[in-house]
């Protein structure tokens, strides 16, 4: 049994590891991962402003406990890598994909524990190849995270149904999950009920409370900082403050919480499931349902589709579903008489494989929607930003900023100073160069380029709009005045640009910036004066 779960593990690291990088940062990835470089609960979002932009330049230390709007595991094991393998996709990305082939093990520990060992190695090899996990595992955001965690937590309480020193440990596994996103707290109803109805007499048992101390130890920082936020301003963070409906006038946008009504809800929960799901999987786990004699799994769906009516099923909330999912399924699949369907299981593994490589490997996908592709690429597509990126990184590569534009926070400003003081010290090539960019930018790949690189490493770089405001307020000739000799300008090529930016680049010539399927996607008009 051992070699067929390190082969399914093996297959679950290439389809999570390779191409890691592939996918331009365009979802709520980018949110985590710029604030994560720095540990800075800042990310340029005016209408969803942050403690350390109201309390600047006197910011309490409590503000380094948590973030405005998530408990702070991700962005500190997302800050843990970066500062190892550097500020790049494939380093944010990479606690995701590890969690995620952990979890392949976890889903194999937990079958083998619910119905028997041939069903953990099924469940884990549909877990492994299937394409919403793979998708959820390929990018920075906190549902790998969450699938772990609440696997880990269910896989120690279960054990410990038989051996109570378990209780301890699903405490600690509660405690860094509630660390990592709220979503998680819907395992303890899920756990409480599961003993009032088998284990009543635990109870009693100083374990279990000792273990719920634990996980409230853990999660203590949070609680720290919810309670000197709302002795600050009178509310708790963005979440909390949403869940208790308190007013919150620092955060005139709610972002993420434009779910409509429950019945639009409910209406888009299986068109929803399909788009992120091959329907083959799909087909297979409904058929499964009928089957499923397990009341820990039972509830675990129960509740789980509950909190997805209540928060939206949004495409990575439903990830959430998949490793239950993905054990439903394997226990059915164990009844079968492998010996005579072994051909047809191998056939249905190997599409699983193809629909996860197709959609989140393969650069684009080919075939249909959803016969052979799926709508979930258009989470991490390949649009053109990752191109961009990396034509800036070989531009800046061994320089410095020559001059730099200071932003009104003065957190912002000993960041960009301190960044500065770095470059000195490794003897960098002063570059007096101005970045300017203009066009149809996603919010996410503007934050990633450009006010990365304005924000953690002090380059000039400003939207056409700042630098024609400028313009006007000091003179056409301020920028030549100021010193700058090397001019970047970056147009979106889905554009016509106007007849300003026209006259700004003089018909001069540019460099157009290619996507992987050779559209030019930017132009950049490089000149010096």
């Amino acid at each position: 049994m051992r070699k067929y779960l390190l082969i399914i593990l093996i297959a679950a690291a290439v389809l999570r590891f390779y191409g890691l990088e592939r996918g331009d940062t365009v979802n709520d990835e980018v949110f985590y991962a710029f604030r994560a470089i720095g540990l800075m609960d800042f990310d340029k979002a005016p209408d969803q402003t942050t403690p350390l932009e109201w309390f600047d330049p006197n910011i309490p230390i409590w503000t380094n406990l948590s973030f405005h709007d998530h408990p702070p595991l991700v962005f500190w094991a997302e800050h843990f890598f970066m500062n190892i393998f550097g500020e790049s996709a494939w380093a944010f990305r990479l606690p995701s994909a590890i969690l995620g082939v952990a979890s392949v093990w976890l889903v194999y520990l937990l079958g083998a524990l619910i119905f028997s060992e041939t069903a953990g190695l099924l469940s884990s090899a549909f877990f492994a190849v299937t394409l919403n996990n793979v998708y959820i595992s390929r990018t920075g955001m906190q549902e790998s995270y969450v699938i772990f965690f609440m696997l880990l937590a269910s896989y120690f309480f279960l054990k410990s149904l038989k051996k109570e020193n378990y209780l301890i440990w699903t405490g600690l596994a509660l405690g860094l999950g509630f660390l990592t996103k709220y979503n998680i707290f819907i395992m303890a109803p899920i756990f409480l009920i599961y003993l009032v109805i088998y284990k009543r007499g635990y109870f009693w048992n100083k374990k279990l409370w000792l273990g719920a101390f634990l996980a409230l130890l853990i999660f203590s920082p949070v609680i720290i900082y919810n309670y000197e936020m709302y002795r600050a301003v009178g509310h708790f963070d963005f979440q909390l403050s949403y869940i208790f409906r308190q007013p919150h006038p620092e955060w005139t946008s709610e972002p993420g919480k434009e779910i409509g009504t429950l019945a639009d809800r409910v209406k888009n929960f299986i068109p929803r499931l399909i788009s992120t799901n091959s329907w083959l999987f799909l087909i297979l786990f409904a058929v499964s349902l009928l089957f499923l004699r397990n009341a820990f799994l039972f509830l675990t769906f129960g509740f789980l589709v509950f909190l997805l009516l209540v928060i939206g099923p949004s495409y990575r909330f439903l990830t959430m579903l998949t490793p239950w999912m993905a054990l439903s399924l394997g226990g059915l699949t164990a009844k079968w008489r492998l010996n005579r369907l072994i051909f047809l299981l191998a056939a249905i593994l190997l599409f699983e494989i193809f629909y996860a490589w197709n959609n989140q490997i393969a650069y684009y996908p080919k075939g249909p929607i959803p016969w052979l592709s799926s709508k979930v690429r258009y989470e991490n597509y390949n649009w053109g930003y990752n191109d961009l990126n990396n034509y800036l990184e070989k531009e800046l590569v061994g320089k410095m900023p020559a001059l730099t534009f200071y932003p009104k926070y003065q957190f912002l400003n000993k960041l960009q100073d301190d960044a500065l003081a770095e470059d000195r010290r490794r003897n960098l090539e002063p570059y007096p160069a101005l970045l300017v960019y203009y066009g149809n930018i996603d919010d996410g790949a503007r934050l990633w380029i450009f006010d990365r690189l304005r924000f953690y490493h002090a380059w000039p770089i400003i939207s056409l709009a700042e630098y024609e405001d400028f313009a006007k307020e000091k003179g056409t000739d301020y920028y030549i005045k100021s010193g700058f000799k090397n001019y970047y300008f970056m147009l979106s090529s889905n554009i016509v640009s106007s007849a300003e930016f026209t006259a700004l680049i003089k018909d001069r010539a540019y460099t157009g910036v290619l996507n992987k399927r050779g559209d030019e996607v930017f132009k950049i008009y490089k000149f010096a004066i």
